[in-house]
């Protein structure tokens, strides 16, 4: 089967091939990132480190899984950007190793907040634009100015949504909801 390794893993180093059940939880997670638009190898790196509950070096990600040093070096250093990774230096060498973030909600507000409510913000500024452009129109129907009313209202309450999100770790759909509904105030 594709990237499910039955050997053990020497506990003192964390070198070696993934256990059964590590290997099912890595390359789910990979999956569930490259799903997200991120890579694969993104999820399985992080989802080794956050396993291990411990730093490992470069050369033992790699070994553990089966990746190149360059593609090692360069995933380490996506996810040190998006935070989800942190460098650390082992007291006992000079050796750099990565420790993942285990804080799961911090980490993935702190991605939605990079990535997708800079997307939800420009879509809403779009349509935004959009109605009053529509608006100035003779020629475009009420029932498709409502239309464009609603759908730049969703954008609002999914960027407010997003927002709320990241801030607190909650979401609440009851204002998507009633946009879907077509039961907001008009604006």
């Amino acid at each position: 089967m594709r990237g499910y390794l039955r050997d053990t893993v020497d506990e003192e180093t964390g070198v070696g091939t993934l256990r059964p059940w590590e290997a099912l939880v890595v390359d789910a997670v990979g999956n569930l990132i490259e799903f997200w638009n991120f890579k694969r190898n993104q999820g399985r790196v992080w989802a080794l480190l956050y396993l291990r509950g411990r730093a490992l070096t470069a050369a033992q990600i790699q070994s553990t899984l089966g990746l190149s040093k360059g593609a090692v070096s360069m995933l380490v250093r996506e996810l040190e950007q998006w935070c989800v990774v942190v460098r650390v230096r082992s007291p006992h060498d000079d050796a750099w190793r990565f420790a993942a973030e285990t804080e799961l909600m911090k980490m993935i507000g702190r991605v939605i907040s990079e990535r997708e409510r800079g997307l939800v913000q420009s879509v809403r500024e779009d349509l935004e634009r959009a109605e009053r452009i529509a608006k100035d129109d003779d020629d475009v129907p009420r029932e498709v100015l409502d239309r464009l009313r609603r759908m730049r209202t969703l954008a609002v309450f999914v960027e407010k949504a997003l927002k709320v999100f990241v801030d607190t770790a909650r979401f609440d759909a009851i204002g998507v909801l009633d946009v879907l509904r077509d039961k907001t105030p008009r604006n």
